[in-house]
């Protein structure tokens, strides 16, 4: 019997983690689904029952759920809780567990750049499910974080601290010494690609890695803006295919194709691409 799993969240039609898990159980010879399970919050826990009812054998979490979720669930595992946000969940026993791998493909993605935060500065802007991922990964390595966010308060309780939050309309006065900044907004994803976080104008540290964890589109509005400040900038699709191979191998107790992983994701990037310009 096919086993199903799937992306709970609003709005969900630019993922692409169909694409990857779906040739991921493939070459694996699982007889898996992945599926995109739109969700508003008053529907949050009615997708869950689903869960429950064995309907489905895991599922993905993203935005606007990824804190909302926990409570509803048996239990959060330890890196999860200390993060403050779930974007996995396993079932055991029948027991839903909420798990993070937000924080497993962030840092392996940062490793790859070979970025070394430890004493350094680093900004993210956001504070949000994803944010909160972030910031626990830049604080495990050692870095010094400032979060800039729409709600001050709410960053306030990610990290703590007056100093360490601004608003994000502060985002201009990024210290000069801040050696990566990490968009964990959603401005600027398809199909609102022309937005940014960013002010316009606003020059982006010498140096700095600018790091959009958006990958759909692939080069966002806020990439370009850091790359003409001279700033280099990457998207984020190696965090997505990472914290998606992390959660495969929590759902199936299989090692991920992630080269299978890499290719299908591109495929899919690319398609959507060629259907929004034709």
């Amino acid at each position: 019997m096919t086993r199903r799993v799937g992306l709970i969240g609003w709005p969900v039609d630019h993922s692409q983690s169909p694409a990857m898990q779906t040739a991921a159980f493939a070459a694996c010879g699982l007889d898996w689904q992945y599926t995109l399970l739109p969700t508003l919050p008053d529907q949050l826990r009615a997708t869950l029952d689903q869960v429950r009812a064995g309907e489905l054998a895991g599922a993905n979490v993203t935005i606007p759920h990824k804190s909302a979720v926990m409570p509803m669930l048996d239990e959060i595992d330890p890196a999860a809780a200390a993060i403050g946000a779930v974007n996995t969940i396993v079932v055991r026993d029948g027991r839903l567990i909420g798990c993070n791998t937000d924080a497993i493909g962030f840092a392996r993605a940062l490793s790859e750049i070979g970025v070394d935060v430890n004493g350094k500065q680093c900004a993210v802007l956001g504070a949000g499910g994803a944010a909160r991922a972030v910031v626990h990964t830049l604080k495990e390595l050692g870095g010094r974080v400032t979060i800039y966010a729409r709600d001050v308060s709410r960053a306030r309780t990610l990290i703590g601290g007056d100093e360490q939050t601004r608003a994000l309309r502060d985002v201009d006065r990024v210290a000069c010494d801040t050696v990566l900044i990490v968009n964990a907004t959603s401005v600027g994803m398809a199909p609102q690609s022309d937005g940014s976080p960013w002010p316009d104008g606003a020059v982006f540290p010498a140096g700095a890695l600018a790091f959009d964890l958006i990958y759909n589109p692939r080069r966002t509005r806020w990439m370009g803006q850091a790359e003409r400040s001279g700033a280099q900038a990457v998207n984020g699709l190696a965090m997505l295919i990472y914290q998606g191979a992390a959660a495969f191998e929590m759902w199936t107790g299989q090692k991920a194709p992630l080269e299978v992983m890499f290719e299908a994701a591109r495929g899919a990037l690319q398609a959507a691409a060629a259907k929004g310009a034709s």
